[in-house]
């Protein structure tokens, strides 16, 4: 049988209709290719945005746990002034202020320990008490120039800004900035004005604590390679400081530095708490009458006047447990508040010695003093006690001006807090002030925007907790 020989052109065709179909297959590869890809590419944004939408969520619950957190700390002071508590630093346990749970959200109070210097890291909780630092619109320029990072030109300016006549030297210096702005000559009202003023930059105001957690963060940089955190001026000042200038039943406190005005109120205070006789003893100790009817005066009749309550306590010759029932009935100073003072319970070892005329050996023992000895610390008295016997000049200084107290009325309470995951991180600091006879926010800031602020031990807890839900 003979074999049919193949046609040169349909071998020709045949190739062509492979390649034809070679060529079909490419296309639906890449047109499968490019459907996968598109398929992928919403995918992939429909991912990031549930993980937007889920940080948004997270956000609005940390908002709210802050919100339940300003809520929790206005019914907490509101319950201490009603059972006759205010003026002390509310004390939190720890449940209280970290890994709060507010639904599926958390908060934290970041606050500081001023009975020890400031390590790398290890964060405190709790509320601020502003009693415990310097009130820029009270206190003197011999006083402000001895806090950490200050400079003469600052402590200037400071003056010059809250100088109601507004004839500083550094006044001029404003006008000439770009945009211009005038010279306050006013009280400051919140401590961030500062950033405004002649020779304030960054350094000085914050030192190493760029997120002005109280804490020396990794990302911070230690200048002076102590491995300690050496904050800036905004550290220990304050604007919000102050106690009502009355007693408890609301009558007017007795004005030491006016005893004969004040003669009777005092005895009958002293005769209320000791008794006649002992009242007596305490009057002629300071110049003053009896407080009984017809009694001679003791001492002289015209009284002496002390430049503050403690002065008043090193002349009157009580005993820290007597000054201590009647403290909170003395001042030095008119008017419907006492501006300024600090709490030398709470106060830092720093601004302690903003005090002493920059003497930081005596402002640490007295630190040291009130913890060793936590129960002396009910009223100012035992600064005498601590100082009496080895710093006798020191205690005179102290005793100059009034400037110190055991009363705190303002305290800021900044929260930081994470939603649920934690995921939506939120920070925001509030200033409650009680010395009205009630609760009120007097100042509220968004601090977010410093970046974390809760070390590295919480960041790595809820990082791991954000993963698992992952």
């Amino acid at each position: 049988m003979r074999l049919r020989e193949k046609s040169p052109a349909s071998g020709f065709a045949r190739s062509a209709r492979r390649r034809r179909a070679g060529s079909v297959l490419v296309i639906v590869l890449w047109i499968a290719f490019g459907l996968v890809s598109l398929a992928l590419y919403f995918a992939n944004a429909m991912s990031f945005e549930l993980r937007a939408a889920d940080n948004r969520v997270s956000a609005q619950a940390a908002d709210q746990a802050i919100e339940g957190a300003v809520r929790y700390l206005n019914y907490l002071l509101a319950a201490q002034i009603s059972n006759g508590s205010n003026g002390v630093l509310p004390s939190l346990e720890e449940p209280l202020c970290q890994a709060v749970p507010v639904g599926e959200a958390h908060y934290w109070l970041i606050s500081r320990d001023t009975n020890n210097p400031i390590g790398p890291g290890q964060l405190c909780f709790g509320l601020v008490d502003e009693a415990a630092k310097l009130n820029l619109n009270s206190a003197e320029g011999d006083t402000l120039i001895w806090l950490p990072r200050m400079t003469e030109d600052l402590t200037q300016a400071i003056l010059d800004w809250r100088d109601t006549n507004g004839n500083g030297p550094t006044v001029i210096y404003y006008a000439m900035q770009q945009p211009a702005y005038q010279c306050k000559c006013d009280l400051f009202e919140t401590v961030d004005e500062l950033r405004l003023l002649y020779g304030a930059d960054m350094d000085t105001l914050l030192g190493e604590d760029a997120n002005r957690n109280g804490v020396l963060d990794a990302a911070e940089t230690d200048d002076n390679q102590n491995n300690l955190l050496d904050p800036g001026v905004l550290e220990y000042c304050t604007v919000y400081s102050r106690e009502p200038n009355t007693q408890r039943d609301g009558s007017a406190r007795i004005n030491v530095a006016n005893l004969n005005g004040f003669a009777a109120q005092l005895g009958s205070l002293l005769a209320t708490n000791f008794g006649a006789a002992r009242a007596d003893q305490i009057l002629a100790t300071v110049g003053l009458a009896s407080s009984r009817p017809g009694r001679a005066p003791g001492g002289g009749a015209t009284g002496t006047r002390f430049t503050s309550p403690l002065a008043f306590y090193l002349g009157s010759g009580m005993t820290a447990a007597e000054f201590a029932l009647i403290s909170t009935n003395l001042t030095a100073t008119e008017g419907a508040y006492v501006t300024g003072r600090v709490n030398v319970n709470t106060a830092s070892a720093a601004v302690l010695a903003c005090l002493l005329e920059g003497d930081v050996a005596v402002a640490e023992m007295l630190v040291n003093y009130r913890q060793s000895n936590p129960d002396e610390l009910t009223s100012i008295a035992w600064v005498a006690d601590a100082l009496r016997q080895n710093y006798p000049e020191a205690l005179q200084t102290l005793a100059a001006r009034d400037v110190l107290t055991t009363q705190s009325y303002q305290f800021t309470a900044d929260v930081a807090a994470l939603g649920p995951f934690g995921r939506g991180y939120r920070r925001v600091k509030f200033v409650f002030d009680t010395s009205s006879g009630s609760p009120v926010i007097v100042y509220r800031q968004d601090l977010t925007h410093l970046g974390w602020a809760l070390g590295p031990e919480v960041r790595q807890d809820w990082l791991l907790a954000g993963t698992q839900h992952d």
